[in-house]
């Protein structure tokens, strides 16, 4: 797992103990990123690094609650709770199947994952809240009991037709990314014609494990097939959900589609849950979310028209499944040289977009790339700057960056290079020669 931190000015919130804790925790976390590749040290290595962090969690959960008890911060209680739900049911669980499996790579994924996500998403936003520099995510959650109403029908479903006993590893999922997932949604129509959705996360891994044996699938790849009765499955669930709720006994079924991790995030941005539950299935992590798009707008995804399904399942597949191709990340601020530059490498490299360095950021924090071609003239943070930032954090500074630049002065090729990138490309070189050097810079790698 190659994920890291770089530790950003914008994550502190201006409160010298709260910040002085988040850094460490930060910087734990980028050592369990490291030294979980280790396979020969690896559990010893977790166990111990893991004690590390919860100890100073809790000590940095009690120092912020007692920090926001003393300026009468209104948010105080919903704060707390998301600080109880995190020690007292999502760290265990995740410990419980450290345990369960010997420090498993997948189950340290987990871990990882969750904690990683949690620790960002908490931080940017609870965490901003309480000095008014955000607004928390958490204010329209649906009421306790139908919460827990939702949370068994979801745990009795999983047993009735798998068998499998799932617990609930959080009841305030903040979207963070537990391993290769398929994101699902389904958009309902109310009778006064307000939208609601129900998005379902299922890793991979849990498809496969139930759904695909059931079918008696032998591949351990996704197929339409499997896709297609995941989807019926999928919809099983959110009836029997609906069927809690009189007040969504008028809801229609309007459209479901497909979402990447991307369109998953920026959805989950712009309008916060009013329920998000976190299972660990024992066959793999599942996630339920209901939002209100109607509420912002929502982005479409891969939507699934009933006579072409397969060729859209197809299509979404082959961006998502993961393989050994190379990964690189286009950064540029300009909509039409970023789709250009993706289509160029779509076919042989997974490619990943930013419009800004702090997006650039964002994305390397997430899924670290091979590579990064860098437009060195950029509004507000420019490529210098951006690179600046990833060679200040030691765990990324050995990735390669190639700057793309439309000056060819000699002036301005010597204040490039003198940054000492991989390279740098002219955006006026035409495509095909654009490709070569990117294909080039691959092949010397190799060899």
């Amino acid at each position: 797992m190659s994920n890291q931190f770089i530790w950003q000015e914008r994550f502190n919130i201006g409160v010298e103990v709260i910040d002085r804790e988040h850094k460490k925790l930060f910087g734990i976390m980028n050592r369990l990123l490291t030294f979980s590749e280790k396979e020969s040290k690896r559990q010893w290595v977790c166990e111990e690094g893991i004690k590390y962090f919860k100890d100073h969690a809790m000590k940095h959960f009690a120092e912020e609650e007692v920090y926001m008890a003393s300026i009468h911060y209104p948010g105080f209680e919903t704060h707390r709770k998301l600080h109880d739900t995190f020690r007292q049911k999502t760290l265990p669980e995740l410990e419980k199947e450290l345990t369960q499996t010997g420090y498993s790579q997948d189950a340290v994924n987990h871990f990882l994952g969750v904690c990683a996500g949690w620790l960002i998403g908490h931080t940017l936003t609870e965490d901003h809240a309480i000095v008014g520099k955000a607004t928390s995510k958490w204010g329209n959650l649906l009421p306790e009991d139908y919460q827990k109403a939702i949370s068994k029908t979801i745990q009795n479903l999983l047993y009735e037709l798998f068998r499998l006993d799932a617990r609930v590893i959080s009841d305030r999922y903040g979207g963070e990314k537990f391993g290769n997932g398929i994101y699902y949604r389904l958009s309902y129509e109310g009778k006064n014609g307000e939208l609601w959705d129900s998005i379902l996360i299922f890793e991979e891994q849990l498809i496969l494990n139930t759904v695909g044996k059931l079918m008696g699938a032998t591949s351990s790849k996704l197929d339409v097939m499997i896709m297609n009765a995941t989807r019926y499955t999928a919809r099983q669930f959110v009836d029997n959900i609906h069927k809690h709720f009189s007040s969504e006994d008028h809801f229609e079924l309007k459209q479901e589609s497909l979402l990447t991790y991307e369109q998953f995030q920026r959805a989950f941005d712009k309008e916060p849950p009013q329920c998000s539950l976190l299972f660990n299935t024992g066959g793999g992590y599942f996630a339920y979310c209901t939002t209100a798009p109607h509420l912002t707008g929502m982005e479409d995804g891969t939507i699934i028209r009933t006579e072409q399904n397969a060729d859209e399942i197809k299509s979404y597949l082959k961006d998502h499944t993961e393989t050994t191709n190379k990964k690189i990340l286009l950064v540029d601020d300009s909509d039409v040289m970023l789709l250009a530059m993706k289509q160029l490498f779509a076919n042989d490299y997974q490619v990943a977009t930013a419009k800004s360095g702090l997006s650039a950021i964002r994305s390397i924090t997430l899924d670290r790339p091979d590579l990064i071609l860098l437009d060195y003239e950029m509004p507000v943070c420019d490529g210098s700057q951006v690179l600046e930032m990833i060679r200040a954090e030691e765990d990324f500074a050995n990735i390669p960056v190639i700057f793309l630049t439309g000056r060819m002065d000699k002036e301005s090729v010597s204040k490039v290079m003198a940054l000492k990138p991989a390279g740098y490309l002219l955006k006026t070189l035409k495509p095909d020669e654009i490709k070569k050097n990117i294909d080039g810079f691959f092949k010397k790698k190799t060899t």
